[in-house]
């Protein structure tokens, strides 16, 4: 029995969808709920599964093409699938491993001149993603061209210069300097685009700035030294760390100053009376901001399992819209990269959003004398349009005050 696959139903915000990756090819035996396609819109990434057990019989929407809400992007065969030989059970060679691998795949080891065996695949059954074959290039360490076997020398024989290998976007320096200098084009992806669209339109119609301040860790450290085994042991597992803190910290200070809390539609300002905290996750696809909802009314043990619950989907690929959508704040750590100071931007229609940094030892003045502490800069990017500078540094000074003594986040004082 023949199936229509089509894609998703997106919601009105999204327009249309591009297909990602073909995880199943023609004739490919799959089962039923095995992941088919990956389709990517402006905001998450959709997956399409097998109806039933059986086999694509058509692909009607190459990878790269895009397609709109419900159309047809392939034919599926509902019964037995076409078994695979067993020599590509477990590929040895380079056709094999490229004959279980996309066509966007083969074009990017083409076109970087690459050998497939030499990339590991994360896909089902050591299949090659496209994912794969850009984490390999991102390492210069590793492109290499594929090797081109060396003549060996026959007595009599006129030498016959090898031909050299193919070589894709290599422009040649001059023979006083390197001789192989190589570039790469790649595509924006649509989640990256719509990321730059939006990041663009933030700093052009917002009247955006930045207040900083510092915050001494040192309570904080101590206190999740003394009791991480037993919060650990007593939240099956969930272990305590920093972002919880912030988390709570800007939810009560988030009640005392509204405003930082608001958001603007148009020309109302739109004040909300809950805490949905936006998380900013860093991904291979680009940077998502899932939501925590009601934090407000969640405790440290329950802000730490939300916070790695929505990581893993957001590195999985597995966020949902509703999932993405609805935060009144938004907090950033640029600090697990290292960055020790920066001026985060603002996540529209949303009025303000905290940076956290690298926690450093640096020397403070304690009492009239210089002592080490860790120390952590803090930066608070707002609108103000709807926030006035007043009311953003007693925010930020009152997340400062909170962090420096965390017994205040839980007496509430």
């Amino acid at each position: 029995m023949s199936i229509e696959i089509k894609a998703p139903s997106f919601p009105e915000s999204v327009a249309d969808g591009t297909i990602a990756t073909w995880h199943k090819q023609p004739g490919e035996a799959c089962k039923r709920d095995d992941l088919i396609v990956d389709i990517e819109t402006d905001k998450v990434v959709m997956e399409v599964v097998a109806p039933a057990d059986g086999s694509l019989s058509e692909i009607m929407s190459a990878e790269g093409s895009t397609v709109m809400s419900n159309e047809v992007i392939a034919r599926f065969t509902a019964g037995a699938g076409e078994k695979l030989p067993e020599a590509q059970d477990a590929p040895s060679a380079d056709a094999d491993q490229l004959d279980v691998s996309g066509p966007a795949v083969r074009k990017l080891l083409h076109e970087n001149n690459l050998d497939a065996t030499k990339v590991t695949g994360t896909g089902k059954g050591g299949r090659l993603l496209k994912e794969d074959v850009l984490n390999y290039l991102k390492n210069p360490e590793t492109v290499t061209s594929v090797p081109v076997p060396v003549p060996v020398p026959v007595p009599g024989a006129t030498p016959t210069p090898a031909a050299p290998a193919p070589v894709v976007n290599e422009t040649v320096a001059p023979s006083s300097g390197p001789q192989h200098r190589t570039s790469r084009r790649v595509p924006m992806t649509r989640l990256r685009s719509t990321i730059a669209k939006r990041l663009v339109s933030a700093q052009n119609e917002a009247a955006m700035l930045t207040t900083y301040n510092e915050v001494d860790m040192s309570p904080i450290m101590a206190l999740r030294s003394q009791y991480k085994a037993q919060f650990e042991k007593a939240h099956n597992g969930t272990r305590l760390g920093f972002m919880s803190f912030f988390v709570k910290a800007s939810a009560e200070a988030l009640k005392r100053y509204p405003a930082v809390n608001a958001s603007l539609d148009g020309n109302d300002m739109v004040y909300h009376a809950y805490q949905d905290v936006s998380v900013a996750v860093s991904t291979e696809r680009g940077l998502v901001v899932p939501v925590l909802r009601d934090v407000e009314a969640m405790t440290l043990a329950d802000i730490e399992k939300g916070i790695v619950q929505l990581a893993k989907q957001a590195k999985d690929g597995k966020l949902t819209l509703a999932e993405m959508q609805g935060g009144t704040f938004t907090i950033t750590n640029g600090g697990i990269f290292g960055s020790l100071l920066s001026t985060p931007i603002l996540n529209p229609p949303q009025t303000a959003i905290l940076g956290m940094h690298k926690i450093q030892d640096r020397p403070v003045a304690e009492n009239g004398q210089v002592v080490i502490r860790p120390m952590m800069y803090l930066a608070l990017s707002y609108d103000h349009r709807m926030i006035d500078g007043k009311e953003a540094v007693q925010f930020l000074v009152t997340i400062k005050e909170l962090l420096q003594d965390p017994a205040r986040i839980l007496l509430e004082i």
